[in-house]
């Protein structure tokens, strides 16, 4: 079980993207120049901890929003800006979202992402919200 805030608690296990331990993230390594952007990006492990740790605090929504977070770790920042897009209403057709939900299972191996863009397909079209 872990233990809640993990920055607090669980510091010594504390990753990011680049396998930069939170500890060697400070504002002294900054200034000198070795940190960079990509260090201090969340990794896939650490965004599955929280979700684990909000599936035992029962919060299963909250869980499931940590599992798709995990998953677009490595989705690049112009597909996740698009994405954001295309889902707001009157912005895409069903078809463009089934389309963005097969890349996002295929190319980026996200398939509760891309469970998601098909549901909000789904809802959009009952609501009548499609291009």
């Amino acid at each position: 079980m872990s233990r809640y805030p993990l920055g607090l608690h669980e510091a010594d296990t504390i990753t990011s993207k680049t396998g930069k331990k939170l500890s060697q993230i400070t504002l002294e390594e900054v200034k000198r120049g070795n940190v960079t952007s990509e260090d201090i990006k969340i990794s896939t492990e650490m965004l599955k901890r929280q979700g684990q740790v909000a599936a035992e605090a029962d919060n299963p929504q909250m869980a499931a929003n940590f599992e798709r977070a995990s998953e677009l770790v490595d989705v690049p920042d112009a597909v996740i800006l698009d994405m954001y897009n295309k889902l707001r209403p009157n912005r895409s057709t069903k078809r463009e979202l089934a389309e963005m939900a097969r890349e996002l299972l295929e190319k980026y191996h996200a398939p509760h992402c891309a469970k998601l863009v098909l549901e909000a397909a789904e809802i959009y079209e009952k609501r009548g919200i499609l291009l």
